[in-house]
């Protein structure tokens, strides 16, 4: 099976690739000269060029705050550049998995959202996967489109490695604890990925992690579990604040935990739970000399 991989650098990307790799399929990942998503008639030409059978597209502005100030270009990446991309792989006779988020809803539910409910962005970025989603489906109604929430991994920037650097420099930290969610790892990402193309699914699906927590939770989890594994942890503790005291240009969602009923009965064991795959991500992450 021939499979490309947009976005192959980034945190998920790179567990996509890794994670096909392990079944003996070694990917096309396009460089960004070869494909590069501000450029719209290098996708076209890169999906003829290698006619795959598989595009997964990891790719997206994914810097949420910037895109308050810069909506074009998060519009150009994440629905235009999407939206191309199932183009050419519709004329490419391609199948298509296209990553997307939580922000697409506005979080004011309490209950797990499902893909059935309504989405209401609240965020520039928030919109754009939206109507990337939207342009993905107009182009390649056979896609499938994978919802994910607060993502984090061993290889890139995230959350989670933000901590750790602050915690080993004794940094005090401020995290707010009134929004709710569900840390989800990249490696869990990329399996579902795989059992997805595996059983040839289409249409939307939610996947995250098992269980909540708030992003205060998370930092402490973190710290804790860290610390148990021997890194380097001088700030011990984390101070809860309210979202109202550490603003951004772009508002969150304040609970954007997804329901995963719908892909569980596809998936060949049990959804992961949030803080197990944290502790696998820090073992993995110790082991990597220059991935923190």
């Amino acid at each position: 099976m021939n499979v490309l991989v947009t976005g192959a650098r980034g945190q998920l990307g790179h567990d996509v690739v890794s994670a096909l790799r392990k079944t003996g399929t070694e990917p096309v990942a396009p460089t960004r000269a070869e494909l590069d998503f501000m450029r719209p008639d290098s996708i076209a030409r890169c999906i003829a060029a290698h006619r795959p059978d598989w595009i997964i597209n990891c790719a997206a502005w994914t810097q949420v705050d910037r895109a308050e100030s810069e909506p074009a270009g998060a519009f150009a990446v994440n629905r235009d550049a999407a939206g191309q991309l199932a183009g050419a792989a519709a004329q490419a006779g391609a199948r298509l998995l296209h990553m997307s988020t939580d922000f697409v809803f506005d979080g004011r539910q309490s209950r797990p959202y499902t893909e059935s409910d309504e989405p209401a962005p609240l965020s520039v970025y928030g919109r754009s996967k939206l109507e990337g989603e939207q342009a993905v489906a107009a182009a390649l109604p056979g896609a499938i489109i994978l919802r994910t929430a607060w993502v984090y991994g061993v290889h890139g920037h995230n959350f989670v490695k933000t901590m750790l650097r602050l915690a080993a420099g004794g940094k005090p930290l401020r995290v707010v604890d009134d929004q709710v969610g569900s840390p989800t790892w990249t490696a869990d990402i990329a399996a579902v990925i795989l059992r997805l193309i595996g059983a040839d699914a289409c249409g939307l699906f939610h996947y995250c992690n098992a269980g909540r927590t708030s992003w205060h939770g998370f930092a402490s989890a973190i710290l804790h579990e860290a610390a148990a594994l021997g890194f380097n942890i001088q700030t011990r503790s984390v101070e809860p604040i309210p979202t109202a005291a550490y603003p951004t240009p772009a508002v969150r969602p304040a609970f954007s935990v997804l329901d995963t009923g719908k892909i569980a009965r596809l998936l060949a064991r049990p959804v992961p739970g949030w803080r197990d795959s944290l502790v696998a991500m820090l073992k993995e992450l110790k082991t990597c000399a220059d991935c923190l």
